[in-house]
This record gives structure tokens, sequence and C-alpha cells, in this order.
């Protein structure tokens, strides 16, 4: 696969911060986007790189007429968003990574804010902003908790300092940070690529935090459908929900510290055997089970050696005590939660 490199005779001679922003297909989203941080209001060198992964649309035409102060890496084929990045972040030069979505734009103030509290913490920390609906404009999070199955639970208390992860669609990682904990394993492909890398970082005592100022606009759900509750209830797809079950069952077996594997993962696989009942049942078809649980367990068993492997390094790397890395998680199930106020999800 061929990646064709455009960077600008104009990009800063040495920035302090590199954006990057994963595009497929965001023809109509890069300007809200790249706008977003060309007009941020900071006096610091700032480069922004962009990775198509072969875009059907317009968005390279867009890229290169408009914004010719823009480092482009083109791919020549879809690769996805983990090695999207991970492209991004070998030949970016800043000292600290954004990690941007294409459907997502950063408040005037972000890098400053960003660069502030790094500043402030005076360690290497994996950093966000808070997150506002794009339509709406209502926070979202402040970072985001885990229950006890990796679902994601929102976190809206502005004093909470410590989180479980932040949202790839915007995160702050120094890039010596990022170089240590390897970036975005490549195996995941899409989803919860955030949620691995935030727990590598807390598994060797690197903070996970949100900052209270400023904030960011995010189109929810664009890339893949689903992840927000409209008028109608909630609303997904197959193929979002395959990969989130199967990919958040590789963060619990890689990540959890080894006392609570064998208990934790075996109750998680009870939960989605039974989730998988009531959800067949509710749907009157197997569907659900076909193409997502049972899905999601055949390929986790699969790559289950690469999985222990992988799993084998990350503890042997840990420095955090169990209590520290359990901290930031709510122990009420966040599915059960969405489904007694909204019920079951429809899924597309």
């Amino acid at each position: 696969m061929a990646v064709v490199q455009y960077h600008p005779l104009s990009r800063p001679a040495a920035p302090r911060v590199s954006v990057c922003i994963a595009n497929f297909n965001g023809e109509a989203m890069l300007a809200d986007c790249i706008d977003s941080v060309l007009a941020q209001d900071t006096s610091t060198e700032v480069e922004v790189l962009v990775h198509d992964d072969a875009s059907s649309d317009r968005s390279l035409d867009v890229l290169r007429h408009r914004y010719p102060q823009v480092s482009i890496l083109a791919s020549s084929d879809n690769v996805g968003f983990c090695v999207a990045n991970n492209r991004m972040a070998a030949a970016a030069r800043g000292e600290y990574l954004l990690l941007l979505n294409n459907d997502a734009a950063l408040n005037l103030d972000g890098i400053s804010v960003l660069l502030q509290l790094a500043a402030q913490l005076g360690q290497p920390a994996v950093l966000s902003l808070p997150q506002h609906d794009w339509e709406t404009g209502q926070l979202v999070d402040r970072g985001c908790l885990l229950d006890p199955f990796h679902v994601p639970v929102p976190n809206v208390d502005p004093d909470r300092e410590d989180v479980a992860y932040v949202i790839g669609a915007c995160l702050w990682i120094p890039r010596t940070t990022w170089n240590e904990l390897e970036g975005f394993p490549d195996w995941l492909g899409s989803i919860a690529e955030d949620m691995y890398l935030c727990c590598c970082a807390r598994l060797r005592r690197i903070p996970v935090r949100c900052a209270t100022q400023s904030g960011y606009r995010h189109r929810q759900g664009s890339s893949f459908g689903g992840n927000r509750v409209g008028a109608s209830g909630m609303s997904t797809r197959y193929t979002r929900r395959h990969l989130s079950e199967r990919n958040r069952l590789a963060v619990i077996v890689t990540c959890t510290p080894s006392t609570l594997l064998w208990p934790w993962l075996t109750l998680h696989l009870l939960v989605l055997l039974m989730e998988a009942a009531a959800l067949c049942m509710a749907k009157r078809s197997f569907r659900p089970w076909r193409d997502i649980y049972l899905a999601s367990i055949r390929e986790t068993w699969r790559n289950g050696a690469h999985l222990l492997s992988v799993r084998s390094k990350l503890q042997r790397l840990r420095t955090c005590r169990l209590r520290a890395y359990l901290s930031p998680y709510a122990w009420f199930p966040r599915k059960l939660a969405l489904l007694l106020a909204h019920g079951f999800p429809n899924i597309r």
C-alpha cells in the first residue's frame, strides 16, 4: 500500500504541537475542523497533518487547494483509524500530539488550555477537553469513566480530576509518551483504541485528565453511526456494535490487573450471553447473536494468543496499584441504565 506525503514549504520549522486529523470521506466536515485549528488563539507553533484514508469523495482536492499549509498523507488503501493516527504520529514533529476527529472542531482557546494544563501537571499525561454535541451544544462528557463491563460512562463532574479514558476525537498526549505506549494497536482497527491507550497509560501511572475549561464540538457517531440518543431512542449499527463488543473484550483481556482477570472475564462473558438472549428475543431475530456477540467472541478467541502476549507485556510494565487503577470506575452497568431510560436500541 502506498502513502504519498505532501508537505507544505511554509510548515513550521519547529512546531510544539502536531494536530493529527484522520479523514475518510470527510469533504463536508474538513473545513470546520481545520479552520478551528488554524483560528486557535495561541502563539505556539502548530503543524496540521491530515491522513486521507483512500477517500472516494473530494477530500484530497479540498485539502490541496484550500489548505496549502497542511501536511497530507494520502493512502492508496483504507487502513482504518488506528493505522492512520500511527502514521501521522510517526510523521509529526511536535512535542505534543493532538488527535482530532474530522467531525470535531476546537474552541478558540483549546490548544492554549491544553498547554496550560500540561504545564500545571508537570508530568506526561493524556488529556482532553470537554466534549459538546455539535447540534445542541450540550455537554456530552468531561472524559469517561468505565462500568464493570468497560462500557463508557460519561463524566460530567467538573471537579473530578481522574477519568478512565478520554475520547480519541480530541486526545492530547506528549509524542514521547505516545511512542512509549506504542500508539494505537493496529489489531483493534477502530473503536476502543482510545480506551486501550488510556488504560495502558493508567497501568503505568500516567494521569488521564480532562480540562475544566474550553471544549470541542463533535458530530457524534458520524463515522460508524449510533453513539447518541435521539428523539426515537437509542440507535446504532451492527458494525459498530460488533466492533465495540469485540474491542472492549480485548481491552479487558489485555489490561485488567492479574488478580481480577479471570473472575472479571467470566462475569463479562455471562452478561454478554444474557444480553444477547434478551436482544434476540426483543428483535425476534438471531442476527444480534450471530453478527454481534458470537462474532466478537470468535474473533477474540482466534486472536487469543496475540492478546495474551500483549497482556503479558502490559502487566509486566504495570506500576500502579489495583485501587488506583479501579478508581475511575462506575459500578452500575451503563447498558442497564440506558435500557431502563430508553428501551432496546434500534440496530440498523
